[in-house]
C-alpha cells in the first residue's frame, strides 16, 4: 500500500513601498524568484556551528595569510597616498 500526501505551499500578496520593492529587487540574482531572494537574506547562520571545525594549524594559517594580505594591502594604500602627495606637490 502507498501513501501519497501532496502539499502545495500557498502564496501570500504583500505591499511594499517603491523603495522597499527596489532594494530587494537589487538582491535578486538572475533565476531567483523574489521568494528565494527573501530567504536568502532572512536565512540565519550560527557561527558557533563552525566553532572547532579547523584544525589549529590549519587557523595558525589562515590568520597568516590573511596578514600578510592585510600589510600588502597596506602598503599599497601607502605608495598609492604617497604618490598623491608627490604629483600635488610636484603640480
Amino acid at each position: 500500500m502507498y501513501t501519497y500526501i501532496h502539499r502545495s505551499m500557498g502564496t501570500k500578496t504583500i505591499s511594499l513601498a517603491d523603495d522597499a520593492y527596489e532594494r530587494l529587487k537589487a538582491h535578486k540574482r538572475e533565476g531567483e524568484s523574489f521568494s528565494d531572494v527573501v530567504r536568502r537574506l532572512t536565512d540565519s547562520t550560527d557561527l558557533m556551528e563552525y566553532h572547532g571545525i579547523l584544525s589549529e594549524e590549519t587557523g595558525e594559517e589562515l590568520e597568516e595569510i590573511v596578514q600578510n594580505r592585510r600589510e600588502a594591502r597596506n602598503a599599497e594604500r601607502e605608495r598609492r597616498r604617497r604618490g598623491l602627495v608627490n604629483s600635488l606637490n610636484d603640480g
